[in-house]
């Protein structure tokens, strides 16, 4: 057994989610400290910090007003997914619910920049689309004016440096959306359509240019592969590039709008490359670089700049190094370590590295993954968890996990694949598991559970699969497409059925599914065909399935149909449902119960 039970490593910290306050003097972040995130502020780099909220659920993001000591914070009740919006005073503490709508999501859409107002989205009207609304900071509930009516998966990029204009984002699946210009000072707002495009076209991390003129956007428009920084003229709708991937996406990039100096990162092979500048006022193409930030760890994200832009944070992470908030200097590129979130008395020296490697698949298509081994493996004696991500549009990246740690730790090796339709490596990579070819990337984890039964360290019959959410399903689909290969399954949150998924998920995010699946209208042959439900029978390996009562996206009846059938089929399933989870699991008594028990079930069977 390891050195450290499950509750010491579900005990290592993480600090993410920074915002810079409106004097540039204070820092808040989210942290895990309390079991679930919560808002938390510093005043200085390693200080100490003060925690801010204080609830059982976790909160899932913070923003600074830029005027006022005050901010802005979401949560949901009991993993529902019903944001709400609550303002915190930060001079008296006080917390108030300025939505006040709990049967509505609401998503966070940014403060002006005078500070008097916000704006969001909402699916109130409609539980199945989201309008645009904008609110008064004062203001709670009712208040709020709706300014447009939406019809489909509407989000906010952000107010117009003027605070006359929002930046709207239409999402009609994850390879495919359109941006919008709203003007809000028009006798009778509309929508100004910027990207008219056929076929699928990306356009995301859309950010306004200083002058308001423009808009800075990664985008594959053009047939691109992956995608690049761009320029888009608001007059001409002229789209120019700025940093092109080289064969890499660009994925996203942060603005400060008043002096336009950015941070653009890169995802290469799964790893944070950043550009740090100053895009020209005159040439909107042509920028200054600064030196790229030596940050530990290979991955970062979620970029906040100070009020004058001299400094901006942001969080780091990697395999042996958990995740905290850095500041840098933008001109010297100089880094300061401000949050110190422990790693619950566990030495880092001890967390395992992962290795890239890639695995030929049936069709000679190259599938990347992360395999980490423990230190003291013995050659051919060492079981594997095979995990797969979600998504499944998701993408495993070298970042901190304590529950690989912790396997690791207790002598697993443990496999990250990235199968086909993972997010990462370009459109056509993405594609290749769309509807009629779901299949295929199940093919995929065949060729990977192969390539790991060759390998020297590797116990060829100790292999297990762990999955959530569509990682579920690959879990549950590898079972019974190849039953043979598998000592065990672990089922977190998936989907066994796409029919009855499709039936049951939120309203709001049908369609949007429906793009990746396949329809319920034109596709339900299919979709039966494919469903692991349907092919239990072939399932031989011990199953283990976990659940939130209150999922919005893959409702509870997937896991209790599942464990119905393959119980019935006389193998070994146990299940167990949280009631107060929803999508996976925020809460940390949860969390150790879960991996306990997952722990105590792969020791069993694996």
């Amino acid at each position: 057994m390891g050195s450290y039970d499950i509750e010491r490593y579900l005990n290592i910290r993480s600090a993410y989610g920074t915002s810079f306050g409106p004097d540039g003097e204070r820092l808040s972040f989210l942290m895990d400290t309390t079991g679930t995130s919560q808002v938390w502020t510093l005043e200085n780099p390693r200080g100490w910090p003060e925690q801010r909220t204080f609830y059982d659920e976790r909160v899932t993001f913070a923003s600074w007003s830029p005027e006022r000591p005050e901010l802005l914070f979401g949560m949901d009740e009991g993993g529902n997914e019903r944001a709400q919006l609550f303002r915190l005073d930060a001079e008296t503490g006080m917390i108030e619910n300025v939505t006040a709508m709990p049967e509505a999501k609401h998503r966070w859409g940014g403060w002006s920049h005078d500070g008097e107002r916000v704006a969001f989205t909402s699916n109130r009207r409609d539980e199945s689309v989201f309008d645009i609304y904008v609110q008064g900071r004062d203001e709670t509930g009712d208040d709020a004016e709706l300014v447009y009516e939406g019809d489909g998966w509407l989000s906010l990029a952000g107010w117009s440096p003027d605070d006359s204009r929002l930046l709207v984002s239409q999402a009609y699946s994850n390879f495919d959306q359109d941006l919008y210009v709203l003007d809000l000072e028009a006798d009778e707002p509309g929508l100004e359509h910027l990207t008219p495009h056929e076929g699928d076209v990306r356009y995301g991390s859309a950010s306004w240019a200083p002058d308001g003129e423009g808009i800075y956007l990664v985008t594959d428009e053009g047939e691109a592969d992956t995608l690049y920084l761009a320029y888009l003229d608001l007059e001409t709708c002229d789209l120019e590039t700025v940093i092109d991937g080289d064969g890499w996406n660009v994925d996203g990039i942060a603005l400060d709008d008043e002096t336009g100096r950015f941070v653009c990162s890169r995802n290469v092979e799964g790893y944070t490359e950043l550009t740090v500048g100053e895009f020209d006022a005159d040439e909107p193409t042509a920028y200054d670089a600064f030196p790229e930030p030596d940050l530990p760890g290979g991955v970062a994200g979620g970029v906040s700049f100070d009020p004058d832009a001299e400094r901006f944070a942001l969080s780091t992470s990697g395999d042996t190094v958990n995740t905290n908030v850095f500041v840098v200097d933008i001109e010297t590129g100089a880094v300061d370590r401000w949050t110190s979130a422990p790693t619950a008395g566990i030495p880092r020296e001890t967390f395992d590295e992962s290795n890239l490697v890639h695995v030929e698949s049936f069709d000679e298509l190259e599938v990347p993954g992360f395999l980490s081994l423990p230190d003291d493996h013995e050659d051919g004696q060492t079981p594997v968890i095979v995990d797969i991500h979600g998504g499944p549009e998701s993408q495993r990246r070298p970042s901190f996990s304590s529950v690989k740690q912790y396997f690791l730790d207790r002598g697993y090796a443990y496999f990250e694949p990235n199968v086909r339709g993972s997010s990462g490596y370009g459109a056509d990579y993405a594609a290749l598991d769309d509807v009629e070819k779901r299949m295929d990337s199940v093919a995929d984890i065949e060729a990977c559970v192969e390539w790991l039964q060759d390998h020297p360290a590797i116990d060829p019959d100790r292999i297990a699969a762990k999955g959530g959410s569509y990682g579920g399903f690959m879990v549950l689909a590898a079972l019974t497409e190849y039953p043979d290969l598998w000592a065990a399954g672990i089922d977190v949150v998936g989907i066994a059925n796409f029919v009855t998924f499709l039936e049951n998920t939120g309203d709001w995010r049908r369609e949007l599914r429906e793009a990746e699946y396949g329809s319920l209208a034109e596709d339900r042959d299919f979709l039966e065909e494919i469903s692991p439900i349907n092919n239990v029978e072939q399932i031989e390996a011990p199953l283990f399935v976990l659940h939130g009562e209150n999922d919005p996206r893959v409702p509870v009846g997937e896991a209790e149909q599942i464990v119905e059938e393959v119980r019935e089929h006389g193998v070994p399933v146990r299940k167990q449902i949280f009631e107060d989870e929803g999508h996976g699991f925020s809460k940390l008594d949860n969390r150790i119960e879960a991996y306990s028990e997952i722990a105590d079930f792969l020791d069993e069977h694996v």
